[in-house]
Parts: C-alpha cells; sequence; structure tokens
C-alpha cells in the first residue's frame, strides 16, 4: 500500500491566486511519483476551484478540513458530508485538535465521523496528548480513551485512518521522535486492526521518511511544511524513496 500523505493547510493562504499558485506547483512537482498518494486539504472555499480544473488530472486527491454531521437542513455555516462528496473529494480531516481545542466535543466528533462514512467518504480522525499528559505518561491512557469515546457504535473502521498527531508537537518544531513514534503506533496498531495510522506533528523534509521507515506509519499529517511547495516537493520524494 502507498504512504499517504496529507497536506493540511489550515486556514491558508489568504487569496485564491495565492492558493492555485501553491497548488499548480504542488502538482507539478509530484506528478511523476507514483509512489505515494497525496491529499491536499484546503479552506472550503478552495475546493471547487481545485476539483473543477484540476481533479481530472488524478495526480492529487482532495480532502476538506472538518464537515458537519447532518446531511442538510437549517446549519448556518455548516458544510455537509454529501455536498463534499457531490464536489468530489475523498477524505475529511475529523476532531483536529484546534478544533478540539474550540469546545468541539467527543461526542460531535463522533457525529461526524458516523456521517463521513455513511457519505462514503474516508475521515482522517486526529488524536493526541499534551504535553503535560506526555510528562505525566498518560498518553497511551489519553489516546484509547479518545479512541472509545470518537468511535462510539462506529462499526466501519476498514475506512477509518487515523493521524497521531501529539498536542505539543503541533506548528512547534518540537517533533515527536521516531523511536518513541514507533511505541505509540505499535500500541494503535494493537487497537485499530485495520485502519490506517498516519503521523502528524512538526513533519518536514528531513524527518517525514523516517516516520514510514523506522516507525511504521503508513503515512503523514502535514501543516506547515505543506505550504512551502518546494518543502513539501522534497518530503513527498524522500518519503517515496523509503
Amino acid at each position: 500500500m502507498k504512504p499517504l500523505i496529507v497536506a493540511n493547510w489550515k486556514m491558508n493562504p489568504q487569496t485564491l491566486a495565492e492558493a492555485n499558485r501553491l497548488f499548480n506547483s504542488v502538482k507539478n512537482g509530484v506528478k511523476n511519483i507514483k509512489k505515494v498518494e497525496v491529499v491536499i486539504c484546503p479552506p472550503f472555499l478552495y475546493l471547487f476551484d481545485f476539483l473543477s480544473r484540476w481533479i481530472k488530472s488524478q495526480i492529487l486527491k482532495l480532502g476538506a478540513q472538518d464537515c458537519f454531521w447532518e446531511e442538510k437542513g437549517a446549519f448556518t455555516g455548516e458544510v455537509s458530508p454529501t455536498m463534499l462528496k457531490d464536489l468530489g473529494c475523498k477524505y475529511v480531516i475529523i476532531g483536529h485538535s484546534e478544533r478540539r481545542a474550540l469546545g468541539e466535543t467527543n461526542e460531535m466528533i463522533n457525529k461526524k465521523i458516523r456521517a463521513v462514512l455513511k457519505a462514503n467518504l474516508k475521515p482522517i480522525l486526529c488524536i493526541g496528548e499534551t504535553e503535560k499528559e506526555r510528562k505525566e505518561e498518560e498518553t497511551k491512557k489519553v489516546l484509547k480513551n479518545q479512541l472509545e469515546k470518537d468511535l462510539t457504535e462506529v462499526r466501519i473502521l476498514s475506512n477509518l485512518i487515523v493521524a497521531y498527531e501529539p498536542v505539543w508537537a503541533i506548528g512547534t518544531g518540537n517533533f515527536c521522535p521516531p523511536k518513541e513514534a514507533k511505541k505509540v503506533f505499535l500500541f494503535l496498531r494493537k487497537i485499530l486492526k485495520n485502519s490506517l495510522i498516519l503521523y502528524g506533528g512538526s513533519v518536514n523534509s528531513q524527518n517525514a521518511a523516517d516516520y514510514v521507515k523506522k516507525a511504521d506509519f503508513q503515512g503523514l499529517l502535514v501543516g506547515g511544511a505543506s505550504l512551502d511547495p518546494k518543502e513539501f516537493i522534497r518530503l513527498v520524494t524522500n518519503v517515496a524513496k523509503t
């Protein structure tokens, strides 16, 4: 199975012109790389433009950074999995720590996962511990608790992707050492028999390959590095060589 590399652009870039330049640069830079599947998750409003003009190339897949759990209705400001499916998206990031910090609960995440699976999309569930929890050696306890609550009554785990993103590593440059990350991977593998497991948190072109080759993760969730096309292309290239 090809490693899966997911680019989470978060609330970037600021204009459609910048987003187009970034997307086109990445598309051209990875078009000859066959051993890795690359997914771009831009802000919602850029999705249609990307899909309408470039999705036919099949070089890149598209995903969303979030969604709502209802199919339709009076939910101002929300976007449903059905809408994303119709647009041509394949993946949806769910439960990112930045959204959890804004008040998203396990119950909300659970509803979103079930809705995404029902729409035949692939959810990328983000889990991770804080620095305090890590220092108190509660990482495994925290991750197990998150999975149990987020996945209550979720039956179809074969289409589920789980991204281990230690909260203390996101956007800090303080990445989790691959040797330490592998221990978490082995723990998660016992729970998630058939799910893809990704690593995320200050991933860059220098450490990316180690998470796949040495720590056995089946891919990566990339934040800041995905906004620099040259850096992101180097990252994908290095993973393809593993």
